[in-house]
């Protein structure tokens, strides 16, 4: 694979085969990865979708503005619905995938069942003119998250757990959001980031930690 730039940029965005870069043009970098044609990184396509997509930086529409082939508009289109099903087949919820739906035709509802019925029977994807192993696409999917368990839990609602990205969008900005998990993950801020999470996303980390504010707030609910 010659595309060293990329393999860095997946590589950050959650597909643990590849080296971090700093630089993350999410939408650039999954538009490149549907125009490889690359089995081995289109396995790794849920992955970094389901990466980009929590920290609110996938966009749809302007990854699709990078593929100027229409094979390629598809590919992409036919990855996003795979990916929702594979998400489906694992039980993982997340509070982003109703939105993606309906940003994609009409007819994604039918593929992603014929997909999850793919997943569940073992049966080989088909995805434009190529052939995907089911059996490789589950493994990358349970192999990343199995090391990423911690990550997962503060990323997603698994299962029936779905309070808390909805309740974390109501106090953070994106932004604020985005800082709030790096710190909680103890990944490195900038000099700016760490300035801001001091500045603005600290204040209100200690004001929900306070306990007396917590019992009032109960309070109020009951």
């Amino acid at each position: 694979m010659k595309n060293d730039n990329l393999l860095k940029r997946v590589g950050d965005l959650g597909f643990p085969l590849f080296e971090a870069e700093e630089d993350k043009k999410v939408n650039l970098t999954l538009a490149d990865m549907v125009k490889t044609k690359d089995l081995r990184l289109w396995e790794g396509f849920p992955v970094v979708l389901a990466n980009s997509a929590e920290k609110g930086l996938f966009d749809y529409k302007k990854a699709s503005l990078y593929l100027k082939e229409p094979v390629d508009k598809s590919c992409l289109a036919k990855l996003l619905v795979l990916s929702l099903a594979l998400y489906k087949f694992f039980n993982l919820k997340f509070t982003w995938t109703d939105g993606l739906y309906k940003s994609l035709a009409g007819a994604s509802k039918k593929e992603s069942e014929r997909f999850l019925d793919s997943l569940k029977n073992s049966d080989e994807l088909q995805v434009g003119n190529y052939r995907m192993s089911t059996h490789r696409l589950k493994a990358v999917f349970t192999n990343y998250f199995s090391q990423s368990q911690a990550r997962l839990k503060e990323l997603v609602a698994v299962k029936n757990e779905l309070g808390l990205e909805y309740a974390l969008s109501q106090v953070f900005s994106p932004k604020q959001k985005e800082l709030f998990f790096k710190k909680l993950k103890k990944e490195k801020l900038t000099k700016t980031e760490k300035e801001y999470f001091s500045r603005a996303v600290k204040k209100k980390i200690l004001a929900l930690a306070n306990t007396e504010l917590h019992s009032l707030s109960q309070k109020l609910l009951e």
